[in-house]
Parts: structure tokens; C-alpha cells; sequence
């Protein structure tokens, strides 16, 4: 009996092993949240495709798109817990880390050169940067054209207060700037091209004429990184797929877009003239810009605590994609 006993409670233990190995190599998501703006990215571009639904679909995980005005409100699903991957622009992750968000920053989709800019009507009298000072300028907080305008400003001999800065978001801004309720607008593109191309709008300054970079990142939630390492490496597959798909097929691209958008394919081809797809390594020269926004808003009291901007980069994702064969 004594054997016996000591026999089945092997059996338990070895079964209870296997057991745990199994729901640990099982266990996957449900549903994959993925955040989408406006801009016409790859991101968009494999929405349209249905590139992610198919290949979560392998996985027997479905795909849930969530769309968003702009970088602050992602981190504000990310930070609930509702957004597992968003594509965003440089301030967003410096006031998501300051705010204490868990995620991560895994590549680098845009250089961000051309993507930002302040637009003034071509009547408004507003000649240069310091014309701003008194004026009410349209801007999304928190955004990357709310990190571009006070860099610009600052960079002309203003103050933040020199400013009557009016928080919206795109679809708000936008009325309101045409309209003339504003006097300019901070903003990122296709609205960039759209209004210069379609309306009675002009480029004050951008991010080449101010030799201010903007860079975009794809993130994550910190959660779903770490549990699931597999799906975020299918994530960044799948996102790599549609950025070299863009760079090959330019005028496919610009057809898809203007139809999904409903844009004139004149104002989606500058678009993405302005912002070539990138999807890399957050590198040395990055974090340094980084860390120099971090910096900056910190001085400004945009955030309230300092940051090191290395904390919140996990390049070991997009290194595996990149060097798969």
C-alpha cells in the first residue's frame, strides 16, 4: 500500500507538471487592442489589408481597432489596460513616462522631420515665429505638435505665457482654425497637407526649416510585453510587412489611402512624401533627441518630474524581427 501511495503521488506530480507547461505554452490573448490615428501610416496601411487579422488569426486571437484623435488619449487606454499597441509621436511617451504608464517604446516608424508644423492663413499678417506672441494657437496638449510649437516658440526669444495657447484635438482645431476663431494651429500631417494643399493655409514653421526632430514610435503596453512576447514580435512582423509594402508601392499606397480617408490623392501623396515609413531600433541619436524633449518639458513644467527617457526602450523585439531570414 505504502508503494502505491507513493507511486500515485508521483503520477500526480508529473501530471501537474505537464499541466502547468501546457496552459503556460496555451496561454494567449484573447484580442489583440491595436490604436490608430488619422495619419496615413503602415499602421493604416495594414488595417486596410487586413494583415494583422490574418495573421493573429493564426494564433486564434482576433484583432480590435480602437481610433483616436491623437498620442495623449492611446497612453490613457494603454494606462487602462485597453489598448495593447498604438504608433504615436515623441511627447506622448515623454508625458506617458512622467505620468508613470507602464509601456514600452519597441521601434522607431518616423524620423518626424516634415510631419509636424504651424499653419497661419497666407492673409493673417503672421510673417514669423515671434508674430505668434498674443496670438491664439490651436493644439492638441500633450501632442507632438504641442512639444514642436514650444520648442519653436522658445527657439524665437518667446516665453510659453507670450502665447494664448487653445487646447483641441484635430477635429476641433481644425473648424476653428479655418473659421479664423485661432489665429494658427500646431499640428501634424495629413492636416498639414491637407490644409496648405486644400485651404487657404501656409507653413509657418516645420521641422526642417527648424531643424527639430519629431520622431514617431510604435509601443506597447508594459503588461503585454512581458507576458507576451511571442504576439509582440508577430506585431512588429506584421507592422515591418506594411512599412516595405508602402515604400514599393507608392501609388497603390496613395489610391488605398485616399479612398479609406476620403482625401484628394494629391494631398496624400505630400503626406507621404513628408513622412517617409521607417521601422527600426530606438537608437543612440533618438534617445539622446529624447531625452532633450524630456528635458526640455520638464523645464516648461509640461511634466512634473524629470525622466531618463532609456527606461521605457526595449529594442530586443524589433533586433529578432529584423534579423529573421
Amino acid at each position: 500500500m505504502k508503494k502505491f501511495l507513493i507511486f500515485s503521488l508521483l503520477i500526480v506530480i508529473v501530471l501537474a507538471g505537464c499541466s502547468a507547461t501546457s496552459a503556460s505554452d496555451n496561454e494567449k490573448p484573447k484580442v489583440i487592442n491595436i490604436a490608430v490615428q488619422q495619419s496615413l501610416t503602415p499602421l493604416l496601411l495594414a488595417k486596410q489589408k487586413g494583415w494583422f487579422e490574418e495573421e493573429f488569426k493564426k494564433q486564434g486571437i482576433k484583432v480590435k481597432w480602437n481610433e483616436f484623435q491623437s498620442g495623449p488619449p492611446q497612453f490613457e487606454g494603454i494606462s487602462a489596460g485597453k489598448i495593447d499597441f498604438a504608433t504615436v509621436g515623441n511627447s506622448p511617451v515623454i508625458a506617458a513616462q512622467a505620468a508613470g504608464i507602464d509601456f514600452k517604446e519597441l521601434s522607431v516608424y518616423s524620423d518626424g522631420l516634415k510631419g509636424n508644423a504651424i499653419l497661419v492663413k497666407k492673409d493673417s499678417g503672421i510673417q514669423s515665429v515671434k508674430d505668434l506672441k498674443g496670438k491664439k494657437v490651436a493644439v492638441a496638449k500633450g501632442s507632438s505638435g504641442f512639444d514642436f510649437l514650444y520648442k519653436v516658440i522658445n527657439k524665437a526669444g518667446l516665453k510659453p505665457d507670450d502665447i494664448e495657447a487653445i487646447q483641441l484635438q484635430p477635429d476641433e482645431a481644425k473648424p476653428a482654425f479655418e473659421s479664423g476663431s485661432v489665429d494658427a494651429w500646431s499640428i501634424w500631417e495629413p492636416f498639414i497637407s491637407l490644409e496648405t494643399i486644400e485651404n487657404d493655409a501656409e507653413i509657418l514653421a516645420d521641422g526642417e526649416s527648424e531643424n527639430i526632430v519629431s520622431p514617431g514610435f510604435t509601443v506597447a503596453r508594459g503588461d503585454f510585453v512581458k507576458n507576451y512576447p511571442k504576439e509582440t514580435k508577430t506585431f512588429l512582423k506584421v507592422f515591418n510587412k506594411a512599412v516595405n509594402y508602402q515604400k514599393e508601392h507608392n501609388e497603390e499606397v496613395v489610391t488605398l489611402f485616399a479612398k479609406a480617408k476620403k482625401l484628394d490623392p494629391a494631398v496624400v501623396e505630400n503626406v507621404l512624401k513628408n513622412t517617409q515609413p521607417l521601422n527600426l531600433p530606438v537608437s543612440k541619436e533618438v534617445i539622446k533627441s529624447q531625452q532633450e524633449t524630456g528635458d526640455f518639458q520638464y523645464s516648461i513644467k509640461a511634466i512634473k518630474k524629470k525622466i531618463d527617457v532609456k527606461e521605457v526602450t526595449d529594442n530586443s523585439f524589433i533586433n529578432d524581427v529584423l534579423n529573421q531570414k
